[in-house]
């Protein structure tokens, strides 16, 4: 059985932040299932690790230009 590939995390954050919309607009109380605080901390995850690659790209572009200045 061949693995299926697995999604970038800007489409895993676009994902789910279309599943917290959809869910959002059919309940009233939005705070209140579990699923929905369930979906959204693995949102902030993923947000949080979009951030930390971002971050690290930029640490290493910058060590690069460093390196060949000097």
């Amino acid at each position: 059985m061949a693995k299926s590939k697995a999604r970038s995390l800007d489409e895993d954050k676009q994902a789910l932040q279309k599943k917290i919309q959809e869910r959002g607009a059919n309940n009233e109380d939005s705070q209140g299932t579990q699923a929905l605080r369930n979906l959204k901390k693995r949102l902030k995850r993923v947000q949080r690790k979009v951030r930390s690659v971002k971050a690290r790209a930029a640490k290493a572009t910058k060590k690069k230009t460093e390196k060949a200045e000097s």
